[in-house]
C-alpha cells in the first residue's frame, strides 16, 4: 500500500508542501502566499523528478480564460519568458462551454504550429474547466504531455486539480471524454483567490467543510473554530485549509487512483443530492458548492435516518455552512418536485446496478457507503420531513 500523502511546512517560506505518493506519478503541490513568480523556479525541478524526466527549458502553452488571462496568466507568461522558455498563450471564453472538442482542437492546432514536442509543457491558469480542459490537451496529445495546474479558483485548489481527473463534455453529457493523468506539479498562491467574487469563494469553502466531515474531525473543529480568519481570507488560513484539504484528498487518490475499488467514493459526500439540484434548478441557480452544501445536510439528514448519526452532528453541518455562508436548503420558490429529483438521481453516474449509492456519516471525520437505503426515507428528507 501507498505511503500516505505527505506535508511539509516551510513557514520562513510562507510555503507548504504536500507530496502525492503515486509511484513514477508522483508530484508535489506548493501552496504559498504572494509567491507567484516562484512556479518558474519550482518547474525545473519537477519536470527533472517527473516521469518525463528532462533538464532545463524549452516550450509552454499556458491554457487560461479571458477573465483570468489579464489577472494572472500575461504576468505568468512573462516571468518564464524572462526564465528562457518559449510561450504560446491560449485563452478559452470563461464557461462551460468551452470544455469540447471544439475548444480542444483549436489548441492542437496551436500545439502544431508550435512545433511540439513530448517535452512540451502545459500549464493551466485557471478555475476547473481550464483545468480539466488543459489537462485533457496534455493526456491526448503526443500520447502525454508534461502538464502543471496552477488553480486560481478555491473549488479547483482544493478539489480538482487533485486526483488527476481531466476531461471534457459531450452533447449529451457533462465529462463523458476524459483521462485519469497526473500533473508533474500543482501550484497554489493564495493571494490569486483574494480577487476571487464572495460567492464564488465560500462555495468553495463547501468542498473544504467536506474534507472534515468525511475524514478528520479535528480539522472539522478547526473550521468552527476559524471562520473568521476564512472568511477574512486571511493568508495563512488559507493555506492550511488548502493544504490539509489536498492532503486528504491525496490520500483517498492514492489508494484508488483510478475509481476501480470504489474509496474514491467517499469524496462523493453531498453529492448525489447536489448533482440533481443542480440540474433541476438549472445550472447557475446553484453553484457547485452551494449544491453540495445543500447535499450534506440532507445527507446527514439520511444518515438519522438510518440511525447512523445524532441530531447534533448534523446541526453543526448547518452551523458551520451557515457561518461561511452557504445555503443549507434549497433556493426559496425552487419548488423542485419529490419525483423528479428521485428519476434525476438515478441518471447520476453513482447509481450502480439500478441503485442509489449515498455516502452517509456515522459521526464527524468518518463516512460509510450505502446501496441499500429505503427510497421512502429520502423521500422524506426530500420533502423536509423532520428526522
Amino acid at each position: 500500500m501507498n505511503k500516505k500523502a505527505t506535508l511539509v511546512t516551510t513557514p520562513s517560506e510562507n510555503q507548504e508542501i504536500v507530496h502525492v505518493n503515486l509511484s513514477k506519478r508522483s508530484y508535489d503541490i506548493a501552496i504559498t502566499s504572494g509567491q507567484q513568480d516562484s512556479l518558474v523556479s519550482l518547474l525545473p525541478g519537477w519536470l527533472e523528478k517527473s516521469r518525463f524526466g528532462f533538464h532545463g527549458t524549452g516550450k509552454i502553452i499556458l491554457v487560461t480564460d479571458d477573465n483570468v488571462r489579464p489577472l494572472f496568466a500575461e504576468k505568468m507568461e512573462s516571468s518564464l519568458k524572462q526564465a528562457g522558455w518559449q510561450t504560446k498563450l491560449h485563452s478559452l471564453t470563461p464557461g462551460e462551454k468551452s470544455k469540447s472538442l471544439d475548444s480542444i482542437s483549436k489548441m492542437y492546432d496551436e500545439l502544431v504550429n508550435l512545433k511540439a514536442d513530448r517535452q512540451t509543457v502545459v500549464i493551466a491558469i485557471g478555475g476547473g474547466v481550464i483545468g480539466d480542459a488543459a489537462g485533457f490537451l496534455a493526456s491526448s496529445y503526443t500520447r502525454g504531455l508534461p502538464f502543471v495546474q496552477m488553480p486560481t479558483s478555491l473549488l479547483a485548489q482544493v478539489d480538482s486539480s487533485v486526483g488527476g481527473k481531466v476531461g471534457i463534455n459531450h452533447a449529451q453529457g457533462k465529462n463523458l471524454i476524459g483521462a485519469f493523468y497526473q500533473p508533474v506539479g500543482v501550484f497554489i498562491d493564495t493571494d490569486v483567490i483574494q480577487t476571487l467574487p464572495d460567492r464564488d469563494f465560500h462555495s468553495g469553502l463547501a468542498e473544504v467543510v467536506k474534507y472534515g466531515v468525511i475524514l478528520d474531525q479535528e480539522f472539522f473543529d478547526y473550521l468552527e473554530t476559524n471562520t473568521e480568519g476564512i472568511l477574512k481570507r486571511e493568508a495563512e488560513v488559507l493555506r492550511h485549509i488548502i493544504a490539509r484539504s489536498c492532503q486528504l484528498k491525496a490520500d483517498v487518490v492514492e489508494k484508488d487512483e483510478e475509481e476501480r475499488t470504489g474509496l474514491r467514493a467517499v469524496l462523493n459526500y453531498g453529492h448525489t443530492f447536489a448533482h440533481a439540484y443542480e440540474a433541476l434548478c438549472g445550472y447557475g441557480e446553484l453553484m457547485h458548492g452551494e449544491a453540495v452544501s445543500i447535499g450534506m445536510v440532507d445527507a446527514s439528514r439520511l444518515a438519522e435516518k438510518r440511525g447512523l448519526i445524532d441530531s447534533e452532528s448534523t446541526q453543526r453541518q448547518i452551523d458551520l455552512l451557515t457561518k461561511l455562508n452557504l445555503p443549507v436548503s434549497l433556493p426559496e420558490g425552487s419548488n423542485l418536485d419529490t419525483g423528479k429529483i428521485l428519476d434525476r438521481m438515478l441518471l447520476d453516474k453513482k447509481v450502480v446496478g439500478g441503485k442509489l449509492r449515498f455516502v452517509l456519516p456515522d459521526r464527524i471525520g468518518h463516512v460509510e457507503v450505502f446501496t441499500d437505503i429505503d427510497v421512502e426515507d429520502v423521500k422524506s428528507v426530500l420533502e423536509r420531513d423532520s428526522v
